[in-house]
């Protein structure tokens, strides 16, 4: 398809379902894009939500997960609760091990810590390059972001093309606050990651996330090293 054609569409299609409630979003976009529509899940409160709602819209729905090798072992618990609870199977998605083996090799297992750059090669390596394998046949990215999460993310909308790979990204949950989060959370009985129990309100890999203080923003321990404005690992540039 043309880039014209592109725009054009993805304009169409903004203006047909403006206005439309995180479930009605879904609920189109997993019925006109069957079998072309992956869920990408970080485990966080807000995928969670994703999770089920679309577990009950259309429980064979692609949802996958990137396992960095790196993720805390409360990651892990709830994708077994998560798999449980609803009937699925998330689909795990590793790095190239041989990338990470070089990585480790020329600059030791800590480098993230030593300088951006460094950083965001790791995050390339153990995110960017699988979730490059995992849409490569899709057509709609469905992902858990939030306005309020970053300064990154205010100016998105809910419905983009991400020419980074291809896809149209679809944010049902774009406009939600922490507070309708965990409502529907509570309201629906849908499993979480216990850290978010323990200060964590964003939750990475292991080394790379650690508990806020109350009245800190919600990404503040997500890279704590680094200044705001950098804080993406690249999933989700514009």
């Amino acid at each position: 398809m043309a880039k014209e054609q592109k725009s054009s569409s993805l304009e169409h299609l903004k203006t047909e379902l403006a206005g439309y409630s995180a479930q009605d979003l879904l609920g189109y976009f997993l019925r006109d894009y069957q079998g072309k529509v992956a869920f990408s899940s970080s485990m966080a409160a807000e995928d969670q939500v994703l999770t089920d709602m679309i577990c009950k819209i259309k429980s064979t729905t692609e949802i996958f997960t990137l396992d960095t090798g790196r993720l805390p072992q409360e990651t892990y618990d709830v994708i077994e609760k998560t798999n449980d609870k609803y009937d699925i199977n998330i689909r795990m998605m590793f790095p190239d091990s041989r990338l990470i083996e070089q990585m480790l090799l020329d600059h030791g297992p800590n480098s993230f810590y030593h300088s951006l750059e460094n950083r965001k090669n790791c995050c390339h390596i153990r995110k960017i390059e699988p979730l490059k394998r995992a849409l490569k046949d899709v057509q709609v990215w469905i992902c858990g972001l939030r306005k309020e999460q970053s300064v990154t993310r205010e100016d998105l909308e809910p419905i983009q093309w991400d020419s980074n790979f291809n896809v149209i990204k679809l944010s049902p949950l774009l406009d939600w606050t922490t507070e309708q989060v965990w409502d529907y959370i509570r309201e629906n009985k849908v499993p979480y990651n216990a850290l978010h129990d323990k200060g964590y309100p964003s939750i990475g890999c292991a080394p790379c996330t650690r508990a806020v203080e109350d009245g800190q923003d919600i990404r503040a321990g997500r890279w704590w090293w680094e200044k705001p404005e950098h804080k993406e690992c690249g999933l989700h540039l514009k």
